[in-house]
């Protein structure tokens, strides 16, 4: 009998040796204080390494970011100086075309819309020329003096090229004084470092979230673990979204009213304030778009269920309205709206989210219990 005890003894030793090693595994482990800011460490240099190899590569392009960021000001800020008169005329049915219509030969009048540097002149904003549209050596359509233009002691004969495309882009930037300004030498300098690095922490987003689910990651089940690639490409993807939101549908009707209501003023933006001004309502709208991979994983862990969503629908709605009269840069209710809007919808997909995944996640529980 005694070996039968032995045996017995050892048997549950082992079995509770393994039930501690299982229980130790599905906390992560334990980690002291010291520990945990170890790791914190190496998770903060890692993700600064990252930032700075993706802002050298950003640098490289800053010209092209910082033109892409302005191209929705420049735009209002040209409309807002444009000045709005009926095109009348003796038949009244005038009506102005694209110059991109114009046909071999036509001939007008160019007025120079900037100053321009031409050759060795600099030809003042407003000047005006003879023009026709003609054939150069390549074949190719282009705008074309026709007659002598007088300027900075200098004549610019008969048939030089005018700085004009007749097929210009389609995002080819109209009207005139459409440029932002800057204050000293050294603001040039400074801006491209600024773009180039939102820039950078805009394209290390997935990786930054990588290694924010890392440290959080020993104190999960490891069933729970596995839910990192999800989260943060859902996390990374939305993020993506919701600064596009923000460029493309949320900022240009807010620069027009802003930049309307200055249409009595000689406008002269500064092109620092502009700039944490977009980058300011891009990276929130792009956090606020992580509303449904946040209720992910919420759901997932078991924290959040559909259920609570729509039980605090009202409180929730609040805290929508209120955080977008935060954000929006204007007091008006139209443009708190363009802000609280897609907050709305993200709450009812977090809530969707929340009742698939939950759900799933509860299936799971019971199989494994």
């Amino acid at each position: 009998m005694k070996p039968t005890r032995k045996r017995m003894a050892s048997t549950l030793l082992e079995s509770g040796d393994t039930d501690s090693d299982e229980k130790e595994s599905r906390l992560g482990g334990q980690m002291s204080f010291l520990d945990h800011l170890d790791e914190l460490r190496r998770r903060l240099v890692r993700s600064v390494i990252f930032v700075f190899v993706a802002f050298m590569a950003c640098w490289f392009v800053s010209d092209y970011i910082y033109n892409f960021l302005a191209r929705p000001v420049r735009v209002a800020l040209a409309d807002a100086q444009r000045r709005q008169l009926p095109l009348g005329g003796i038949t009244g049915n005038e009506a102005a075309l694209p110059l991109s219509s114009a046909q071999e030969n036509d001939v007008g009048r160019y007025v120079f819309a900037e100053t321009t540097k031409l050759g060795a002149s600099v030809i003042p904003v407003g000047a005006a020329v003879a023009a026709r549209v003609a054939r150069d050596a390549q074949g190719q359509l282009g705008l074309f003096t026709d007659e002598p233009l007088y300027a900075g002691g200098t004549i610019i004969p008969k048939g030089v090229r005018l700085p004009f495309e007749l097929n210009p882009q389609a995002d080819a930037l109209p009207g005139i004084d459409d440029r932002l300004v800057v204050n000293t030498a050294l603001e040039p300098f400074s801006l491209y470092v600024k773009v180039s690095l939102y820039a950078a922490v805009c394209l290390s987003v997935p990786f930054l979230l990588w290694q924010i689910w890392a440290f959080v990651a020993p104190g999960l089940y490891p069933h729970e673990r596995g839910y990192a690639v999800p989260f943060v490409i859902l996390a990374s993807l939305f993020f993506v979204a919701g600064a596009a939101f923000a460029y493309y549908i949320i900022f240009p009707p807010a620069a027009h009213y802003l930049l309307g209501l200055g249409q009595d003023f000689r406008l002269l933006l500064k092109a620092d304030d502009y700039f944490d001004f977009i980058i300011f309502i891009m990276l929130g709208m792009g956090l606020v778009f992580q509303m449904p991979a946040v209720t992910y994983i919420l759901a997932r862990i078991g924290l959040v269920t559909a259920w609570l969503l729509v039980r605090v629908w009202k409180t929730a709605l609040v805290v929508i309205l209120v955080a977008a009269a935060l954000i929006s840069p204007t007091s008006d209710v139209l443009n708190m709206m363009l802000f609280a809007a897609p907050m709305i919808v993200l709450y009812i997909i977090s809530i969707f989210v929340a009742w698939i995944f939950g759900r799933a996640r509860t299936k799971t529980a019971e199989a494994a219990g």
